[in-house]
Parts: structure tokens; sequence; C-alpha cells
């Protein structure tokens, strides 16, 4: 689904003489996480006039930011008759809105995360390893412009190039923590569709089984095409890390590695059709620098691409 134009038509149902704020824009989406994305969606609004953006401020009643200046955001609130005063809203409890008629969509993603991660095996299921491919994907200033996903297919044992793919597309789901397969799976798919050479195993720039749902990225990817993923991202998620392990629920679901002494870890988990074991030891053969081979050129080859396009 298109998050940014169902947000947009959220906030076009404020009353005259209404605000609301990032956190309830985002709990009408369906979940409270998604609050900073509610604010750079407001920011990137590409009218003004059409989707009134300056009715949404921070929950104490602060304006907030506006891309056409705060005192722009402050004259079109008293054309709205909304007093402000030192950069607040006056009487905010009487002119504050939550009302929204909503779907929650963001509910039911997560529970078709529960619903897939009853799916996931972490058992190895390919013959071998012989070709690994890595998918990553950069990203304009503008969300509004295409991104580019790129996608680079190794030999495992002497890590040669064995295929390139590159493609662009522009993405309808903004970054929202714990949603980012929703943002990035159409162009994985789109770039699987043109290799000609179909990879063991792909790393993926995200989280397997280090998540919420138990669903992540990788998990997701690996599901939905069903093929070997492995999640390699560089921040953790989720989770506690007890001796190198992230731990969940008491449960290992991945690991802290690096590469080097002094150097901050990556975050390793199997996604689908892979085991813990064999996701840590494919990273660690690849990780010559701090990112796995495949990751780290399918990064250069996106950037190149992208900036190519400027």
């Amino acid at each position: 689904m298109n998050l940014f134009e169902y947000t947009y038509n959220l906030v076009r149902q404020i009353p005259p003489g209404k605000v609301s704020t990032y956190g309830a824009v985002a709990v009408a989406l369906g979940d409270e996480i998604a609050a900073r994305a509610v604010g750079r969606m407001m920011n990137q609004n590409p009218n003004a006039d059409d989707m009134p953006c300056f009715k949404i401020v921070y929950s104490d009643g602060r304006l907030g930011g506006f891309g056409l200046g705060i005192e722009d955001k402050i004259r079109r609130l008293h054309q709205d008759s909304i007093q402000v005063e030192n950069g607040r809203i006056v009487d905010f409890d009487n002119v504050f809105f939550d009302d929204f008629k909503t779907t929650y969509p963001l509910k039911s993603l997560r529970e078709e995360q529960i619903q897939l991660s009853k799916k996931i095996s972490l058992t190895d299921d390919f013959t071998d390893t012989k070709t690994v491919a890595g998918i990553d994907v950069a990203y304009p200033d503008n969300e509004f412009d295409e991104a580019c996903g790129a996608c680079v297919v190794l030999d495992y044992k002497n890590m040669n190039v064995l295929e390139e793919s590159v493609v662009f597309e522009r993405t309808d789901f903004p970054f929202i923590s714990t949603y980012f397969s929703c943002r990035e799976l159409p162009l994985v798919q789109k770039l699987f569709s043109q290799l000609r050479l179909k990879p063991s195993l792909v790393l993926l720039d995200g989280n397997g089984i280090i998540h919420p749902a138990r669903c992540g990225f990788a998990s997701h990817v690996g599901i939905t095409l069903n093929i070997p993923t492995i999640g390699v991202a560089k921040t953790l998620l989720y989770g506690n890390i007890q001796e190198s392990q992230v731990i969940i629920d008491s449960e290992c679901r991945g690991y802290a590695f690096s590469s080097k002494k002094d150097v901050r870890p990556i975050y390793v988990s199997p996604g689908h059709r892979v085991s813990l074991k064999t996701s840590l030891e494919v990273v660690k053969h690849f990780c010559l620098t701090k990112n796995p081979e495949p990751l780290r050129r399918a990064h250069q080859l996106a950037n190149e691409h992208l900036h190519q396009r400027r």
C-alpha cells in the first residue's frame, strides 16, 4: 500500500480549527513507533495547500517543524482560527483532534509478520554455497524520487563478481523501524527477477529473526521468494547481547560479530532456510572489512548509480 497517501488522507480528516500530533497520526496508522516517520512525511509533503501538514504539532502543543518555515506555519494556523503564543498552540486540549477514521494498516502488517514467522525454517535448505548475493538499496534525499536497488552475486570461494543488477523505483512506504520489508521488498523482488544466475544464498541489509515479530526484512524476503536468506544489520534492532549472542525471549536469534578488534559489530541473523550456525559462518567468510563483501559491493553499486542519476 502507499502509506504516504494513506497518512496524508488521515491528516486531511482534521476539521477546521483543530490540530493533531505526530503521535496521534502514528496511532491512527496502527503503531506509535511511526511517529518519527509521520514527521518526515509531513516534511516531504509536496503541497501544503492540498494536505494541511501545518496542523500536525507536538503532543505538548509545541509547533514542530514546517518545510515552508515556522512563520508560514503560524500564518496558516491563524488563518484556520488556531492561536499560537510563544511557539505553542493556545488551548491545545480543546483544539486537539484524534478521532480519525482508519483501518490501522500497520496493525495488519504486524499481524502479517507474525503469521509469516510461523513459516520460517532455520534448517540449511540448499545444496551448496557456491554463489552468494548481496542486496542493498540507496535512497535519494527526496523520498518522492526513485530509490536505487543493487544486487551483486559473488562466487563463494574467490569472491569474484559473477553478476550485477540495478533497478530504480519510487518507494511508497517510509522508513519505519520493524516495518523495513514493507519499504524494500518490491525493489528486492524486481532485482531478483532480473538475475540470470540464481544465487545459493542472499545477504540482505537488515534483520532476519532479530525482530519483535521474529520476522524481519531478510525473513520476509526469504519466505516471499522462497530463497535462503541471511540478515546483516548495522545496529541492534531488538534483544540483548550475551557473549556475542543476541538473546530475545531466552532464545538465541543471532550474533554480534566484529571482523576486527575495536570495530563496531554487525548483527547477523538467519532469515529463512538457513541455520544460525551457517548464517554466522557465511558472514565471517565474506568479512574482509567490517561488512561482508556481497553487501559492501551492492552498497557501492547502488550509491554509484544513484549518484549518476542526480
